[in-house]
């Protein structure tokens, strides 16, 4: 019997990761809403993950929750699961499976940058690992992201005039990028979506500091030049936009770096700000895993196959139902 099969159901647990549809017993790698859905009997995530679902959801989403620290393994009848920090967002874990001296790793999401609004990625050892790949083409080399928050304080500086409208995913990409501009230095309040609100009070409570954050709903028009405004994507091109003065559009997502997708989405000024392993991050955290055998999942499966077979490595894609491609850096 396989520790993990291909739709990430674990046998002698009888459980499943990051489930698409209710099931008795899930485990659950991160907030995110193509990961971590309502319905389940019982939930296994990160204490910070469990927070996150019950104020996206609701307290009674799950029939039950039990919360797992990161790096204390959890002794169940057939297998030993423990967790490991992902650096996606707040609470990301990589799941660790042991039985009958096999160790397989799924990943979740992950990135490896700094962030100090997530805890730190970890390599962990494995002989299987399973990877996403939302990033997964060698064009994608994502830049510095404090570089990025750099040229949305120029373009703030050249045009004190007009408001900057940041569309960012409400949860984790919109406290990264408040966080970044609090690091270089932006003191002032950041005026914030309905939408935002909550998501950034529970990251304050969880211990996240983001600073002074007021809604951007009931402001005058002229009060609000020369400020910087945290919505979603699809907020900033909304009826919603025409409350500020002569409004830049932006966005922070590594989707940003296809020139062709930031002219689609009107964006004026990109911001290539990830929460994902770009191509490099994706070979480097393989290798460091010194897995020999490499699952690959959303996002570009093939291009990271075929990187692995020329590594020696036997590696296959595999088609998971119910993942976002955008791994939480699109629209939603």
């Amino acid at each position: 019997m396989a520790l993990i099969e291909r739709d990430l159901y674990i046998p002698a647990i009888d459980a499943w990761v990051d489930p698409s549809v209710p099931r008795a017993r899930a485990i659950i790698t991160h907030g995110h809403a193509d990961h971590a859905r309502p319905g389940h009997g019982a939930v296994l995530a990160t204490p910070d993950t469990v927070a996150i679902m019950k104020v996206r959801y609701g307290e009674d989403c799950a029939g039950r929750f039990e919360d797992l620290a990161f790096r204390v393994p959890l002794v169940m009848e057939g297998a030993t699961v423990t967790f490991f920090p992902a650096g996606h967002i707040l609470g990301s874990a990589q799941v660790l499976i042991e039985a009958r001296g096999e160790r397989v790793v799924v990943t979740g999401d992950y990135k490896r940058l700094p962030d100090r609004t997530a805890q730190a990625y970890e390599a962990v050892e494995c002989d299987l690992m399973i990877t996403e790949a939302t990033f997964g083409l060698p064009v994608f080399q994502h830049p510095d992201p404090q570089d990025e928050i750099a040229r949305l304080l120029k373009s703030v500086a050249a045009q004190p005039e007009r408001s900057h409208l940041v569309g960012c995913y409400a949860l984790g990409k919109a406290q990264r990028v408040i966080a970044l501009l609090r690091e270089a230095g932006w003191e002032q309040p950041i005026y914030l979506h309905g939408a935002m609100i909550r998501l950034c009070e529970l990251y304050e409570q969880l211990g996240v500091s983001l600073g002074d954050l007021r809604p951007a709903t009931g402001m005058e028009k002229a009060a609000m030049a020369g400020q910087i405004v945290i919505a979603p994507p699809s907020a900033i091109r909304d009826r919603w936009s025409r409350r500020f003065p002569d409004p830049v559009v932006c966005q922070a997502s590594g989707w940003m770096s296809v020139k062709q997708r930031a002219r689609q989405a009107l964006v004026e000024l990109p911001l290539v700000i990830s929460d994902h392993c770009d191509w490099g991050e994706l070979n480097r955290s393989i290798l460091d895993s010194g897995a020999g055998t490499i699952w690959v999942t959303h996002g570009r499966e093939d291009a990271l196959v075929y990187w692995c077979r020329q590594q020696r490595l036997e590696a296959e894609p595999l088609a998971l139902p119910g993942l976002d491609d955008d791994g939480g850096e699109g629209e939603a």
